[in-house]
């Protein structure tokens, strides 16, 4: 049975050496009571240096040496989409708390299979949804849930950028998760989620590349609490990149780059009377520390799920992410896996 961390000290060990990896690893280095104290790859050509560059104290020349290292209290999982299933179900035979890369998995049937295990060890498993803790979005949550705006009914948010990379890329390789929606649409739609609520409908459209991954993609979502949503993501065009939280009053917007800004504004309508204010609020570092220092809370306290972004959501999300690929036509090797 997990016991909470039986020091303020959070022990961290990284899966995969990527650019998201490093990323992650520079904002350990400013998180509270936290450590890097491994690394692993799967060959210690690549996890010496890594190791070596952030301080870590160990390098793991594959996963499994990193899911067996007793040092290690909580393990980041940076590798690809397709591997974060088969990464997570070691890390947590291993004994390890998980944070996951999101897409958590490649549909809701590995996710299950994680949260499953994840609860029937008594350990802590999390998607790693990071926009969900910048302080510009706990403040925006924060303003939602105080009326301000009155009852928020509607969302849009878009996510796209210009991909000039070489057909062999990650982002348009099938084989490694590619496609706008794994990659930029769970933001606009977890975000969605996040602000109105569980999802009952989704109506999507998708242009497609040639290897059959989307390159752009649309889709409306129904909310159980009456709201609606329009979202987008983009592999084609550079687009706003704005989150914006609708009401009976006024609304809130996130603004460009919404899933690592540090502004919002509160627009208020009454009649001919407009009112608008606007919030500054860094982030700090690049970003990645506010869900390391998320995680290492819920450690100390003994909790297996943060309540800010939990096991039945991650569920709900990665079911929605079926439906949606479903209906534009996107298929994964994953999907035919037993």
């Amino acid at each position: 049975m997990m016991q909470a961390a039986t020091s303020t000290l959070i022990r961290w060990g990284i899966l995969g050496t990527g650019k998201i990896a490093r990323a992650f690893a520079a904002a350990l280095q400013i998180t509270p009571d936290a450590k890097l104290v491994a690394v692993a790859s799967r060959s210690m050509e690549s996890a010496a240096p890594f190791a070596q560059e952030f301080g870590a104290e160990r390098a793991h020349g594959s996963y499994q040496a990193l899911a067996d290292d007793p040092e290690v209290d909580v393990i980041y999982i940076a590798t690809p989409h397709p591997m974060h299933h088969e990464n997570a179900l070691l890390c947590l035979n291993g004994g390890k708390a998980v944070l996951v890369e999101k897409s958590f998995t490649m549909n809701r049937r590995q996710a299950e299979e994680v949260i499953a295990l994840a609860r029937s060890k008594k350990l802590f498993v999390m998607e790693a949804m990071w926009t969900r803790f910048i302080p510009a979005m706990v403040e925006a949550r924060r303003i939602i849930e105080s009326g301000e705006i009155g009852v928020p009914a509607n969302v849009s948010a878009d996510f796209g950028f210009t991909a000039n990379f070489g057909p062999e890329h990650r982002v348009f390789n099938p084989a490694l998760g590619g496609g706008a929606l794994l990659d930029l649409g769970i933001y606009p739609l977890s975000m969605a989620a996040f602000f109105l609520g569980p999802v009952t409908a989704v109506q999507a459209q998708a242009e497609m590349t040639d290897s059959g991954v989307d390159m752009q993609t649309v889709f409306t979502l129904k909310h159980q609490q009456g709201g609606v949503s329009a979202c987008s993501c983009s592999l084609r065009s550079r687009s706003p990149t704005e989150l914006t939280i609708s009401g009976t009053k006024g609304y809130l917007r996130l603004h460009d780059r919404f899933h690592n800004t540090s502004t919002l504004s509160v627009v208020l309508v009454d009649g001919n009377s407009r009112s608008e204010r606007t919030v500054q609020l860094p982030i700090t570092g690049n970003g990645y520390t506010h869900e390391a220092q998320e995680v290492g809370r819920c450690l100390r306290a003994g909790l297996i799920e943060s309540p800010v972004m939990s096991h039945d959501e991650t569920l709900a999300i990665m079911g929605t992410l079926d439906e949606i690929r479903r209906q534009i036509g996107l298929v994964y090797s994953a999907d035919s896996a037993n």
